[in-house]
């Protein structure tokens, strides 16, 4: 499937919402874009984007993650003029859903980023470490520090803990996927 055709036909925010959501649905988007906000030093970095990237995002106007995380990518294009984000429905895309599932199961939001001339950069989704840990917390109590070595070089240590959150991250997608929580019964 070539994801980046579903990019050139997917819509802005506001139009996605009225083409997708009920009353209700973009109220509660409203109420969340008004209140995401970036920092100044976000902003500053974010006026430095030079490259086009055009950012498609499959997600459900009633769902909560989407109503939290996507006001985040609006103020990012907001505030990175090059930074251009589409969006596609999930239960009308279902050949996009089911090409971009998470461990066997269908997640929004995803997004999935384009270089200017349509080549795959990056798929990121659905809930993020912070978010996970959190999840996690609640589900079994305290979480455990890591016991990450750390290295003298600045850059190793960035380079680890980056590579370490993203196994994180994975790892606790496996701990909460419903799936494999039937599975083995937790």
């Amino acid at each position: 499937m070539n994801l980046f055709s579903k990019y050139a036909a997917a819509l802005p925010l506001a139009d996605f919402l009225t083409k997708h959501g009920s009353a209700t649905d973009r109220t509660r988007w409203e109420h969340a874009l008004a209140a995401t906000e970036l920092a100044d030093s976000q902003k500053q970095l974010l006026s430095g984007f030079k490259r086009e990237t055009n950012v498609l995002v499959l997600a459900g106007a009633w769902c909560g993650d989407c109503v939290s995380q996507c006001p985040i990518f609006e103020r990012i294009a907001e505030a990175a003029p090059v930074v251009k984000i589409r969006y596609i429905d999930r239960d009308v895309e279902a050949d996009a859903q089911k090409e971009l599932q998470i461990n066997g199961g269908d997640r929004v939001p995803v997004a999935v980023f384009f270089s200017e001339d349509g080549f795959e950069v990056s798929r990121y989704g659905e809930r993020t470490l912070a978010k996970y840990r959190s999840l996690v917390a609640q589900l079994s109590g305290e979480t455990c520090a890591t016991g990450i070595v750390k290295s003298s070089d600045p850059l190793q240590i960035q380079v680890a803990q980056d590579w370490m959150n993203e196994f994180e991250r994975v790892q606790w997608i496996l701990r909460l996927s419903p799936r494999l929580r039937r599975k083995h019964g937790d």
